[in-house]
């Protein structure tokens, strides 16, 4: 009986320890300190945040010198702005899950919805140049026209930096085991990438919905 016995407790010692692997995928990984690369990311968003305060400052000194916003004859197409507009806050959402899946060690998700958020943003870019191609007031024909194209070009540029950034953070997921800094990194694009998505909201809101 004592021979059985030890078998038993050994073939149940053997299927626990098989099961820890599983277990530990699952796991969050959590910093014990506040990652140097996130907090650097942090404070580089504050001087970004001035700058964007800056030009909307801009944006409302020219809206409260003209009678009529946006001037007659600009048109505005509210509707299809509006809906790329939901489309690049929805990528917020994608990037975000995809941080928790790195954040559980489930890597090969997080590079999918990391290509969803690229995808979602790749489509907003390019509805802005669509918008910058067709719309009939130019940089040169007005105020609005001059602060319209600087703060939404601006703003691309910024999208475009963080497609960039998600690039390199696929690039750098290639291997199976992710490095130690791998979240951070992660991390670090998350926050800029939410920064811009907020941005935008606000550059939509005075652009295209305040009369």
């Amino acid at each position: 009986m004592s021979d059985v016995s030890e078998k038993a407790i050994k073939i149940e010692a053997v299927s626990q320890a098989s099961s820890l692997p599983s277990l530990a995928k699952q796991e969050k990984i959590v910093h014990d300190r506040p990652p140097m690369l996130a907090i650097g990311v942090m404070i580089w968003l504050g001087s970004e945040l001035m700058f964007f305060s800056g030009l909307f400052a801009a944006l409302f000194t020219i809206r409260a010198n003209l009678g009529v916003w946006p001037p007659t004859g600009t048109k505005l197409d509210t509707l299809q702005a509006g809906i790329f507009t939901i489309i690049l806050v929805a990528s917020s959402g994608t990037m975000q899950y995809a941080v928790w899946l790195e954040e559980h060690n489930r890597r090969v998700e997080a590079r999918r919805w990391i290509w969803w958020t690229i995808a979602m943003g790749a489509v907003f870019v390019f509805n802005q140049m669509y918008e910058w191609i067709h719309m009939e007031t130019r940089w040169h024909t007005n105020a609005f026209g001059s602060i319209f194209y600087i703060s939404t070009g601006l703003h691309g540029l910024h999208v475009v930096l963080g497609l960039v950034a998600m690039g390199f953070l696929l690039f750098r997921m290639k291997g199976r085991t992710g490095d130690p800094g791998e979240l951070a990194a992660f991390q670090g694009v998350s926050y800029y990438w939410h920064f811009v998505d907020v941005v935008w909201v606000g550059l939509y809101s005075a652009l295209f919905l305040l009369k």
